[in-house]
């Protein structure tokens, strides 16, 4: 584990309270890493900071923000800067994916949240955090997609659209940022996080088999493994890659 060189890191995590976020968090955490975790609701922030210091024994500070909300991420990257004096891993986990009864009926406010939460912050925290890290020592930049944006996604079709643009955006900045900022993309299939619960988990399992090779969802642990290698100097030479973490599913 020494060859992850993750200790005493600063790891800067958007929906880092819950799901894949906080399985992140906390596979960071166990390999000597502190941790700034965000979400939208201040309380569960706390709870995951709190739990991740008394299991491991490193900083984790917790911060509210919206992701959607150009302003709030400026505000917050300054205060995670003012507590660690650096980022060293930046993660845009968060993301949202609303349900709705027929695309006539997306309305302009569920569009607009769509594309704010999965691509819009992602854009403005990479382009002001990555060019901190570019003045600084170099860093990493690790999103987080979905299959939604390179396979048909019947029911979230902003959702997809949001998560194409963000594949977009981690070549580009790949180039923007290179060489002392890594920009990857994590590309993840269906995972049994909080939002499967609203899932008919029966039929997912049938489909499961006969569709992902793996034949089942993936564990929130089973992202983590990606987003430790593609922090660490081992994937010194891995930027602009979009890293399939889905059973095969697309």
């Amino acid at each position: 584990m020494d060859e992850l060189n993750l200790k005493d890191k600063v790891i800067l995590i958007t929906g880092g309270s819950r799901g894949l976020g906080r399985a992140m968090a906390s596979g960071f955490a166990r390999n000597g890493a502190h941790v700034a975790i965000v979400s939208r609701k201040l309380e569960s922030c706390v709870t995951a900071a709190t739990e991740i210091k008394e299991c491991y024994g490193v900083r984790a500070y917790p911060f509210a923000a919206h992701a959607a909300d150009w302003n709030s991420m400026d505000s917050m990257v300054e205060a995670v800067y003012k507590e660690f004096g650096k980022v060293d891993v930046l993660i845009n986990n968060a993301g949202m994916s609303p349900l709705y009864p027929s695309l006539d009926q997306v309305t302009e406010e569920l569009f607009d949240k769509v594309i704010g939460v999965n691509l819009k912050g992602p854009f403005r925290l990479s382009a002001n955090v990555g060019a901190r890290m570019a003045q600084a020592d170099g860093g990493s930049i690790i999103n987080v997609s979905s299959t939604a944006s390179v396979t048909a996604s019947p029911g979230s079709e902003p959702y997809g659209a949001a998560k194409a643009g963000l594949n977009a955006i981690t070549r580009s900045f790949a180039h923007a940022l290179g060489p002392k900022v890594r920009v990857n993309c994590i590309m993840a299939g269906p995972f049994l996080t909080d939002i499967s619960k609203a899932w008919d988990m029966e039929e997912f399992k049938k489909r499961a088999k006969k569709t992902i090779p793996m034949g089942r969802g993936g564990e929130p642990e089973e992202i983590v493994g990606a987003a430790l290698y593609l922090a660490s100097s081992m994937a010194a030479y891995t930027t602009g890659a979009i890293v399939a973490v889905d059973g095969g599913a697309h």
